[in-house]
Formats: structure tokens, C-alpha cells, sequence
């Protein structure tokens, strides 16, 4: 008999935390598997932790990791599965906008069909910001021709994998993790369930637009380096451009003399390409910034407290 651990990474999630435990163990209590639900506490601001403290005295398959400090979901998913025993690995978050009557399907599609990987994806976005919607479909289009990732439109972190695929996952040992990209890359097998999305049981999002614009250019830095190349065929573009400038303007001062004209529209290609030279050395100093950090090899979290 598998044994399935439920990886849920939390943040300030204790009015969530017992909702998701009862709809969790009502679909868990069905399947004929032993399993574990490991919670994992990332430096929550709130009684996270007490309610979970509370769930592993009264069930003995409730664990937790508490962190130092917040270190972000994608450290918080990378622990759990460190930590995980079981044979089948789930991630979902405690928000229910990961459903759980989804598990019984994952299991199926694994056992029965033989897949490594069962993935879920959003097939609408109702209740997101309309601006919010846009950015993110943008964002797939963009990564999915920039990188070798395999990464669907609407793709979220809640899915289950085999024991071996998570192991091929834990191998990377990268500092600035994009998991919807991990996920591809590895490879392995991999169905997808859609659904449409649902919103929170409790609490707000932690996801302002910031922390999603940062998230994405995590993504497309981690898994591409194809911005570095449209940086050089810019230079090498405004290069080409200047030298046949050069040239106009001395065939120019040969035939016509030097009249003082032409200040306006030099101001402006001087303001335009010196804006395009930050553009890219913010590029190059994305790549830098996260070879610096890989270089340091810090740890990707802390662990404070588990059971």
C-alpha cells in the first residue's frame, strides 16, 4: 500500500488552516492509503502555528516545520518534500483554492495510467483583477517562447508526483527556485486536470502585484537566457546604426559644411539608447545578482520548530 504526504506550505493562514483540515480529511478518510499531511509554517505573523500544534496532537499524521523567519512558498514546498515520507507527494495550498476532491483523480491517473505527475490548471480567472488576468497569460506566452520549460497557461503548484520525480526535483539544488518551471524541466509524464477557479475560504491573498511581477521575472531569469541575447543584438543593432551615422554626418560636413541644426532629435537618440544601455545592464544585473547568490550558497530556509 502507497503512502501519500500532503505538502502545505502556510502563511498567515489560521482561520483557513481548520477548513482546509476538515475538506482534507474527509476526501483523505475514503482513500485506502496511509498518508501523513505535512504543514509547513513559513514564518507566519499570526496563530499558524498554534493551530497546527493543535492538529498534530489530535491527529498523529499531522506534521509541521515552522521556519525562522518567512522565507517564501517555493522554500517552503522545497522543505516539505525533503521532509516528506510518502511514495505519492501532493503540494496544495490551505486557502481550498486547490480542491482536494481532486486527490482520488490524482491517484488514479498515477496508479492506474501509469503517469508521474498529475497537474491541475485553472481554466478561468474569475474574481482576478482584470489587469492582474492580462499580466499573467502575458507572462506564459513570454516564458513558454523565451525558455525550454514547459510551463501551461493558468498551471498552478497543486499537483502529485511519484516519489521518483520528486527525488529528480530535490536534486536541483538551485537558491532562487521557480517550481512551475522545475516541474517541466525534469520531465517525467504528467496529466492535467482543469478546473475552475475558486476562491479563498478565508484570509486575503498574499499575492499583491509586485510579489507576481517579481515572481515572473524569477521565472523567465531562472529558466532563460535569451534576454541576455536580445541585449547584444541591440548593441550590435545601434552599433551598425551609429557607424552609418558617422559616415552621413562626415559626408555631410564635406558637402554642405556644419550649419548648427539637428540638437533636438540628437538629445533625443542620446536620452533613447542611453535609456535602452540601463535597460540592459538591469538584465545583466538580474543574472549577476543570482550568480552572486548561487555563489554564497546560502540555505534556502531555516527550520525552527517541527514535530
Amino acid at each position: 500500500m502507497s503512502k501519500i504526504s500532503v505538502i502545505v506550505p502556510c502563511y498567515n493562514e489560521e482561520k483557513a488552516i481548520p477548513i482546509f483540515y476538515r475538506e482534507l480529511m474527509n476526501v483523505l478518510c475514503t482513500l485506502n492509503h496511509d498518508y501523513e499531511i505535512l504543514f509547513v509554517n513559513d514564518g507566519s505573523k499570526d496563530r499558524t502555528l498554534d493551530e497546527l500544534k493543535v492538529l498534530a496532537e489530535k491527529d498523529g499524521n499531522v506534521k509541521y516545520l515552522s521556519f525562522s523567519r518567512n522565507f517564501g512558498k517555493e522554500a517552503a514546498m522545497l522543505a516539505g518534500m525533503r521532509h516528506s515520507a510518502g511514495d505519492l507527494i501532493a503540494i496544495m495550498d490551505a486557502d481550498l483554492q486547490d480542491p482536494p476532491a481532486l486527490i482520488p483523480q490524482m491517484i488514479e491517473a498515477i496508479e492506474k495510467e501509469h503517469y508521474d505527475s498529475v497537474a491541475t490548471r485553472r481554466v478561468s480567472r474569475k474574481g482576478e483583477p482584470p489587469l492582474r488576468s492580462l499580466f499573467a497569460k502575458m507572462f506564459y506566452k513570454i516564458i513558454n517562447k523565451l525558455s525550454d520549460a514547459d510551463i501551461v497557461d493558468g498551471a498552478r503548484d497543486y499537483r502529485m508526483m511519484t516519489r521518483q520525480m520528486v527525488n529528480s526535483i530535490l536534486e536541483i539544488n538551485e537558491y532562487h527556485r521557480f517550481s512551475k518551471g522545475i516541474f517541466g524541466w525534469v520531465g517525467y509524464n504528467t496529466k492535467w486536470l482543469e478546473y475552475e477557479n475558486i476562491e479563498r475560504v478565508a484570509g486575503q491573498t498574499k499575492w499583491s502585484f509586485w510579489k507576481l511581477f517579481k515572481y515572473a521575472v524569477e521565472g523567465i531569469v531562472a529558466f532563460s537566457t535569451v534576454p541576455l541575447r536580445i541585449a547584444s543584438l541591440f548593441g550590435i543593432f545601434f552599433s551598425i546604426v551609429a557607424f552609418v551615422m558617422l559616415i552621413f554626418v562626415v559626408v555631410r560636413r564635406l558637402l554642405y559644411g556644419d550649419p548648427v541644426a539637428g540638437w533636438a532629435s540628437q538629445v533625443c537618440i542620446i536620452l533613447f539608447t542611453g535609456g535602452l544601455q540601463m535597460i540592459f545592464l538591469g538584465i545583466i544585473g538580474e543574472y549577476l545578482s543570482r550568480t552572486y547568490m548561487e555563489v554564497k550558497a546560502r540555505p534556502q530556509y531555516f527550520i525552527k520548530e517541527k514535530n
